[in-house]
């Protein structure tokens, strides 16, 4: 029978002959093929079924949108005006909604967007929108992103990963001036403002693409005439700033940029600085920061003096929006330049790092030789009365621990553009770091004699307003319960 050699197996170690090993091997080669044909045409069989599949969805939706969406849709042409259209054009759609918004609006999980109708000149009922399922409005987002495409829509020229809050506040006040709330509804403190005409934006982060709104922007005619969108005046730094800023709206924990944790701020040079501040601050700031440039004589309120502050007390974001943004948006003075654009992020960087390292003694100032005026009681002070919208006002809420608590938080810590501890001192006689250097002083909220002359209508209006001719900002951000609450713990500290 000849000689025999062990074979491995898995089941068996036992020693086959030769010949017997040799025709299982081509039978496994004969198995292994036609399993392998058998399934390759299995795989083929899937791929062209999917195929179909898809085809038929396709088919399906494309049904779906001719029979029915287009009684109200258009999904091609041109566009047209508004009077001549039952809803919104759609034959951009691909471009212009988020996925997960549009999934969420087909299956019935989203408002209307018109709070009174899209032909609110014919009736200003809610019209309900079919619903359908999850599976088919998948479908048709799909569809949507494959067949309506804009060709117009390109990258945005806006990177919001390099969008800072500041830049969204400036984009909230365009929104405003720009008349934008004469048509569309935004939300502040949870309550909704602004004309219910056309779509509401409280929520237009989560809804729009970006690249859509930026090409929009440019000409909202081009889009939809008659609409009531006008093509505004505005530069591009402005059109990222309300483009930015609508893109944060209904967007929970926005992750905006923070320029100052970024690398010019980590390679900040204080030789460099000094050269910046000798060159740009030293006109109004005077060479050894003394507040007495030559252009400070002419100046109400006078600029700062730096030398009579403690700069590392400062919150870099605010030195930041100080430096790069200007003193109005601090509620400084409009005098303080915006210089970023002049000096760039490493000047700003390297600027902020000298003032930072120079002036750091926080020395009480006062305004009479020999007279201590922080920390007076009483002040005398002549500030300007609230607008009558807040003057009358009375505090609704009740001075519980709680409330309190919260006051001091932003008092001591979180109030924007700045804690109040850093003008009004942590115990708020007025003997801040910040407050050093400003004229008039601080208020000394210790003082029963002054705090029982302010209203608290008065006070809630300088708050939200700030204070004309006084270093006073104001706090625009604060919803109205933040204040109310820091009202409260700012009493506290005359009793």
């Amino acid at each position: 029978m000849g000689n025999y050699f062990p074979v491995k197996s898995s089941q068996n170690t036992a020693m086959k002959p030769p010949s017997t090993n040799f025709l299982n091997a081509g039978n496994s080669s004969l198995k292994l093929k036609t399993t392998f044909q058998f399934c390759f045409f299995f795989m083929v069989l899937f791929i062209w079924s999917c195929v179909g599949a898809w085809a038929a969805n396709d088919e399906s939706t494309r049904n779906l949108i001719e029979n029915q969406c287009s009684s109200c849709h258009k999904f091609e042409g041109k566009h047209e005006s508004k009077f001549n259209l039952k809803g919104p054009d759609l034959m951009w759609a691909g471009n212009k909604y988020q996925r997960p918004w549009l999934i969420r609006w087909l299956t019935g999980k989203e408002e209307n967007l018109y709070p009174n109708g899209f032909r609110w000149d014919i009736s200003r009922d809610q019209i309900k929108h079919p619903v359908l399922s999850e599976a088919v409005a998948n479908d048709v987002a799909d569809y949507f992103e494959k067949h309506f495409l804009d060709s117009r829509i390109k990258k945005s020229f806006v990177d919001l990963s390099t969008f800072t809050e500041q830049e969204s506040q400036f984009g909230a006040a365009i929104f405003k001036e720009f008349s934008c709330l004469g048509c569309h509804q935004i939300k502040e403190d949870g309550k909704k403002i602004g004309g219910p005409i056309s779509a509401n934006l409280y929520d237009s982060g989560n809804r729009y693409n970006l690249d859509w709104w930026s090409k929009f922007a440019e000409n909202p005619q081009n889009f939809t005439p008659h609409s009531g969108e006008y093509l505004a005046d505005l530069s591009m730094l402005g059109a990222r700033y309300i483009i930015g800023y609508l893109m944060t709206l209904g967007v929970e924990d926005f992750k905006y940029f923070e320029p100052w944790k970024a690398e010019p701020f980590q390679k900040a040079d204080v030789k460099r600085g000094a050269t910046v501040y000798r060159e740009y601050c030293v006109q109004c700031h005077g060479p050894q920061g003394g507040g007495d440039g030559p252009g400070a004589s002419g100046l109400e309120p006078k600029p700062a003096v730096h030398a009579k502050m403690d700069l590392n007390e400062f919150p870099e974001d605010y030195l930041y929006n100080l430096v790069y943004y200007g003193g109005k948006t601090v509620g400084k003075s409009p005098n303080m330049p915006d210089w970023g654009m002049t000096i760039g992020e490493q000047g700003v960087a390297d600027v902020i790092a000298y003032m930072q390292e120079t002036f750091k003694t926080g020395e009480a100032v006062s305004d009479d030789p020999g007279k201590k005026a922080q920390g007076d009681c009483p002040q005398k002070r002549n500030t300007k009365t609230v607008s009558f919208k807040y003057s009358n006002r009375k505090n609704p809420l009740e001075p519980t621990p709680a409330n309190l608590k919260a006051g001091e938080a932003l008092y001591q810590k979180t109030a924007k553009p700045m804690a109040c501890k850093l003008c009004h001192g942590k115990l708020g006689d007025g003997k801040g770091p910040g407050g050093a250097g400003v004229k008039p002083a601080p208020r000394n909220f210790t003082c029963q004699a002054t705090m029982q002359e302010i209203s608290d209508g008065q006070m809630f209006g300088v708050i939200k307003a700030g204070s004309p001719g006084t270093a006073m900002p104001a706090f625009k951000n604060l919803k109205d319960k933040e204040v109310w609450q820091l009202i409260l713990y700012i009493r506290s500290f005359s009793k």
